[in-house]
C-alpha cells in the first residue's frame, strides 16, 4: 500500500490477484455463502480531483494507475463482484460478494501506515507540507471500518433480501477533511512543531518520481524506503472524497466521531514523543532535502529551459 513495498511489482501482483483467485476458488469448494472484499478508495482515482463521488462513477483505466498495488485492487474488485452468484459446490445456494473502499485507515497499533509517519516525525524529516492548503481527503478509524464490514456481511443475507450482492460502497468517517491538518495533532500531540513550510505538489510529485527512479536502479543491492512514492503524493495532496449515501442507505453504515488522540496515547505508551528541553538536531537533513528538491525542480525544467533557448 505504501513505501517500497508499493514497488514490488511481482508480490502485490501474487497478492492482489493471485490471493483473490485462491479465496474465491475456496469459497465455491467450500461451501462459503458470503464473501466482502476489502477493496480501496483507488479503483477509481488516480490522481483526478473527485468530490463527492459515488458509487457510479467508472473504474479507473488500468493503464492510467500511477502503481501497480491500486492497479491490481481493481482487478481484484472485479473479480469478486463478478463472481456474485457463483454456484458452490459443497452447498446449496450461491456466493454473494461485495466490496468496501475504504479511505485511508487509521487507529491505534495501526502497523502500515502510522508508525512511518511517526519515524519521519521523529527523525526531523516532517519538515514541510505540500499542495493546496484546502485540498480534502478522507480516513477511516478501523472500528468503523469493522462496522462496515460487519453490515455488509449482514447485508448479503436473504434476511435483508441479499441489497449487497454484487455491490460496491465507499466507506469513511465522512469528514473530509485536509491530509495533514488530519496529521496535525498526532504531530503536536508527541510535542513535535507542526512545520509551517508549504512546497508546490508538482515539486514533491517530482521528487517522489526520482525516488522511485533510484530505488528502481538500486533496490536489489540496496532496498531502501523511499521517503515518498508517486501515488502516495496523489493521495495525500489531491482532493477525492466520496459520499457515503448508498452504504447509509442499504447497509445501514453510520460512522462515529473518532480522532487521533487514542493514536497519540498509544504512541507514547510506546515510548514515542520529544521530551521536554530536546533539541531540533535536524538542520543537516532538512537542509539536505531542500537542496535535493531544489535540484529536482531544476531538472525537471531544465529540458524545456533547452530546448526553448
Amino acid at each position: 500500500m505504501s513505501g517500497r513495498e508499493q514497488l514490488n511489482q511481482p508480490l502485490i501482483e501474487e497478492i492482489n490477484v493471485g490471493g483473490t483467485d485462491n479465496i474465491l476458488r475456496a469459497c465455491r469448494r467450500r461451501g462459503v455463502p458470503r464473501l466482502v472484499y476489502t477493496s480501496t478508495f483507488n479503483v477509481v482515482f488516480g490522481g483526478q480531483v473527485i468530490r463527492n463521488g459515488d458509487e457510479s462513477l467508472p473504474y479507473l483505466p488500468l493503464h492510467l494507475h500511477p502503481d501497480h498495488y491500486s492497479r491490481t485492487k481493481s482487478i481484484a474488485e472485479k473479480k469478486v463482484l463478478e463472481a456474485n452468484g457463483s454456484v458452490l459446490e459443497r452447498a446449496d445456494g450461491v456466493l454473494r460478494t461485495c466490496a468496501l473502499r475504504p479511505a485511508g485507515i487509521y487507529g491505534p497499533g495501526e502497523q502500515r501506515h502510522l508508525p512511518r509517519i511517526v519515524s519521519y516525525i521523529e527523525r526531523g524529516l516532517f519538515r514541510f507540507v505540500y499542495g493546496d492548503p484546502s485540498s480534502l481527503v478522507e480516513f477511516v478509524h478501523v472500528d468503523n471500518l469493522v462496522q462496515a464490514h460487519v453490515l455488509a456481511s449482514e447485508a448479503l443475507t436473504a434476511d435483508k433480501d441479499h441489497i449487497a450482492s454484487g455491490q460496491p460502497y465507499f466507506i469513511s468517517d465522512g469528514r473530509p477533511v485536509n491530509n495533514f491538518e488530519f496529521f496535525r495533532p498526532l504531530v503536536e500531540g508527541l510535542g513535535y512543531t507542526f512545520p509551517s513550510t508549504r512546497l508546490p505538489l508538482t515539486l514533491v510529485y517530482c521528487f517522489a518520481f526520482l525516488t522511485e527512479l533510484i530505488h528502481f536502479i538500486l533496490g536489489r543491492l540496496y532496498d531502501f524506503q523511499p521517503f515518498l512514492t508517486r501515488t502516495e503524493v496523489y493521495k495525500t495532496g489531491v482532493t477525492h472524497y466520496f459520499s457515503l449515501e448508498k452504504a447509509r442507505r442499504e447497509l445501514g453504515y453510520e460512522p462515529q466521531p473518532f480522532d487521533l488522540r487514542e493514536v497519540v496515547e498509544w504512541f507514547k505508551a510506546r515510548g514515542h514523543g520529544r521530551s521536554p528541553g530536546d533539541q531540533d538536531s535536524e538542520c543537516l537533513v532538512w537542509g539536505g532535502l531542500l537542496a535535493l528538491l531544489l535540484v529536482m525542480s531544476m531538472l525537471t525544467w531544465l529540458p524545456s529551459l533547452i530546448l526553448s533557448a
